[in-house]
């Protein structure tokens, strides 16, 4: 062989890197593991085996933990929480310790995550566990500033952490640093194909000497999953499939429980005419045959713009040819073994069954191995464009223009994540924001680190983990308002006087609307005078509602500035009224309006400066690059106010139409006059229709159809606290964001909730 040879075929020769001390680590623990509880390891009970699914080999029986187990795991990790707590700079020096052990004994994380896995060798030792040390590192920075710079914030207490089998110790560390910087402590279920990774975390919390129930690891199969879902646990912390997704989301409704799910993904992968071919052919390597792409985030749909099509798919197979795919504990392979026979028999299944397009794949080894696979020529509807195949499979299509390949970007029911290659900056710049996306890499892919959250948005779920923004899924704010106690509308006997009709209408699309469901009541005043009649709104209104609201999606793509004029302008008319106001309250409620009506006003006022100021961020990711956290609006967003007759309303539509949302706001339901008066501002103060739509009436007659509905992308629940585990049972069916309880009275919370963050991932440099 010479240098010759060698340049002009590519090949290379075996790399093996030695099992022998993760070899040697099983065979010390007698290769059974418990438990691990309260700072202990429990008696091994051997009930099922971790199988290298590269040769088959067995590594270690794991135990399957029981009802007991897992309530034991929670009362450890709640009798050790409060003393946690205490102090963010011992937390700090922990998480400190924790990144420096995971430092030390880097090779042997790596072996066994390969072990165990699958995946490359490479990919373990210069990926996954890098990564898990950066988080550790940067969180241990969160813990020692939390007093200074979230002074306001506390934990939630006890976490449950349950995570998938593709990225085990990095799923872990995501997982686990944030939730520790903030005070909470943690029961994790690593998945039961990949548990040996988590349970050598435990050995190095013990040889930190972490305080004992702080960390909590217990194994098993997805029954335990549903336990810990089922616990006493503050929060549920879930990563995995969007089906599972909603069985923990419908599980949980109703409990209180602070949830966050990072699901799964079908995220495009563009590529421009005017792109560099050759690095984004080697970028869309990374992106669906990186961990044989099981990657939820994974571009697994190729858009490639017509003209260069066919050179592009010829380079694309030519490289698809030079993968080398076997053993990978071999250094040189690029392609491991897929996790488990039953995985690798899904992805099989799904391919087989396509009948549509042109299918190329390159030789694989027998066993626990899927080729590498490009499937061309197909449609949008397709169904392989559509699921998540969650292997080393492609599919692609072509585009013609950019607004196309924005249409096709989009057209599926995740959110997750999306990658675009090209050398115009303006292009560049101008189609990231668009894309329905939490992370979006401009010419690269599958960037991510500790400073720069990730998540999705639509059926890929919600919440971020990392930087500022994931931190506050592991918060709580430490003055939180009380539950108010449910209000119910007086009673009486009179009728109106006037004979003429004055029932107050519903407000949809900029206009006065009668109810679909043709009923009326009337409002009585303490004394029990009649005060005027209200629409009751039935669920064809909310449907009429929801299709204003998305007409008016341009809201969205005003600046700051209009908005906070609006907002401004809303307040001055709303104050030129104030008497009134004030005096409807007081004829509703029986209690003085004035202050009331001053509130509503400084909302208006507060929301207005917030409007152009609620900025994002440029994160210092390390890379040669930047990663910018655009704050964004979330879309549609449906509510149940309080019963607070005017500053219930107001708090509801102020910070979501601030930040560019489309509102629907059920109004007080026993004093909802001052929200039909409301309706003359609305239509005086420069809103565009469809922008704030007002419903009156029964809101347990649509707290379920706002959570079913398909096109609202989160609903508020500040009404009546029953309406919430029906609102979130309903959210499953397209996994909107929910936000339930009293109405925050800390506006950045409300903030927060009016937003999604997009990173846009932008390196530089030749």
């Amino acid at each position: 062989m010479t240098v010759k040879t060698i340049l002009e075929t590519m090949d290379y020769g075996p790399a093996p890197e030695s099992a022998k001390d993760a070899q040697a680590w099983l065979d010390a623990k007698g290769r059974q593991f418990g438990h691990y509880i309260n700072g202990e390891f429990t008696t091994p009970t051997q009930d099922f085996t971790s199988k290298n699914p590269a040769t088959g080999e067995v590594l270690a029986g794991l135990s399957q933990a029981s009802q007991a187990d897992v309530d034991a795991a929670v009362e450890a990790a709640n009798k050790a929480q409060k003393a946690w707590a205490k102090s963010g700079h011992i937390r700090a020096k922990y998480l400190y310790a924790l990144a420096r052990a995971l430092q030390k004994h880097s090779r042997l994380f790596a072996v066994l995550e390969t072990l165990d896995n699958g995946k490359p060798i490479r990919e373990s030792r210069d990926i996954d566990v890098p990564l898990a040390q950066r988080h550790f590192y940067h969180h241990a920075g969160f813990a020692q500033l939390m007093d200074a710079e979230l002074p306001d914030r506390e934990a939630l207490g006890v976490c449950g952490q349950i995570i998938p089998w593709n990225f085990p110790l990095l799923m872990l560390a995501w997982k686990i640093a944030p939730a520790l910087a903030m005070g909470n402590t943690v029961v994790l279920k690593p998945a039961e194909y990949t548990s040996l990774t988590a349970l050598l975390f435990a050995e190095i919390c013990e040889q930190v000497g972490l305080p004992k129930g702080v960390v909590n690891i217990v194994t098993g199969d997805g029954a335990v999953g549903q336990m810990i879902t089922a616990s006493d646990v503050d929060k549920l912390a879930f990563t995995g499939s969007t089906d599972v997704g909603r069985i923990i989301r419908k599980a949980t409704a109703g409990s209180g429980k602070a949830l966050s799910l990072e699901l799964g993904g079908k995220s495009p992968y563009i590529v421009f005419d005017d792109a560099d071919i050759d690095s984004a052919v080697e970028g869309l390597v990374d992106a669906i045959w990186f961990n044989q792409g099981q990657v939820c985030c994974a571009g697994s749909r190729l858009l490639v713009q017509e003209g260069i099509a066919d050179s592009f798919y010829r380079k694309l197979k030519s490289r698809m040819d030079g993968l080398r795919i076997g053993d990978p504990m071999d250094k040189c392979i690029d392609v491991g073994a897929v996790v488990d026979p039953i995985q690798r028999a899904t992805i099989a299944d799904m391919v087989s069954a396509n009948t549509e397009g042109e299918t190329y794949q390159v030789d694989a080894p027998d066993g626990c191995f899927y080729p590498p696979t490009l499937i061309t020529g197909l449609t949008t509807s397709s169904k392989l464009m559509q699921e998540e195949i969650f292997g080393p499979v492609l599919v692609s299509t072509t585009f013609r223009t950019p607004a196309e390949a924005v249409a096709m970007a989009n057209d599926t029911r995740y959110g997750l994540a999306a990658t675009l290659w090209t050398e115009n900056v303006n292009l560049a710049l101008d189609i990231a924001p668009k894309l329905v996306a939490g992370i979006v890499w401009v010419n690269s892919t599958n960037l991510m680190d500790a400073a720069a959250g990730f998540g999705g948005v639509r059926e890929s779920g919600y919440g971020r983990e990392g930087g500022w923004e994931g931190l506050s899924s592991y918060t709580k704010a430490k003055d939180a308002r009380k539950p108010a106690k449910p209000v119910t509308a007086f009673d009486g006997k009179g009728s109106l006087s006037d004979p003429i009709d004055r029932t107050a209408k519903l407000y949809i699309g900029g206009k006065q609307a009668r109810p679909d469901s043709g009923y009326s009541r009337l409002v009585y005043s303490p004394k029990g005078d009649a005060l005027g009649e209200v629409s009751l709104a039935s669920r064809k209104d909310l449907r009429n509602a929801v299709e204003a609201a998305h007409k008016a999606k341009g809201w969205g793509t005003t600046t700051g500035h209009l908005r906070a004029q609006i907002l401004y302008y809303l307040a001055e008319n709303l104050s030129a009224r104030s008497a009134e106001f004030a005096d409807r309250i007081k004829a509703m409620t029986g209690k003085q309006g004035k202050d009331e009506v001053e509130g509503a006003i400084n909302t208006l006022f507060t929301y207005a400066a917030w409007a152009d100021k609620y900025d994002g961020q440029a994160h210092g990711v390390p890379i040669r690059g930047v990663a910018l956290a655009m704050k964004e609006p979330v879309g549609v967003i449906a509510a149940l106010c309080d019963a607070r007759p005017l500053a219930g309303l107001v708090e509801v539509i102020a910070p979501a139409i601030a930040m560019g949302n489309r509102v629907i706001a059920s109004a007080s339901e026993p004093f909802p006059l001052a929200a039909t008066d409301f309706i003359q501002v609305l239509e005086t103060s420069d809103i565009p229709a469809g922008v704030v739509n007002l419903l009156t009436g029964d809101h347990g007659e649509v707290a379920s159809h706002m959570g079913a509905h398909m096109d609202i992308d989160a609903v508020w629940n500040f009404s009546d606290p029953c309406h919430t585990s029906v609102i979130e049972d309903a959210s499953a069916s397209n996994l909107k964001r929910t936000l339930a309880g009293p109405a925050p009275s800390d506006t950045k919370a409300m903030l927060e909730a009016s937003t999604e963050v997009k990173n846009i991932w932008v390196p530089y440099g030749e």
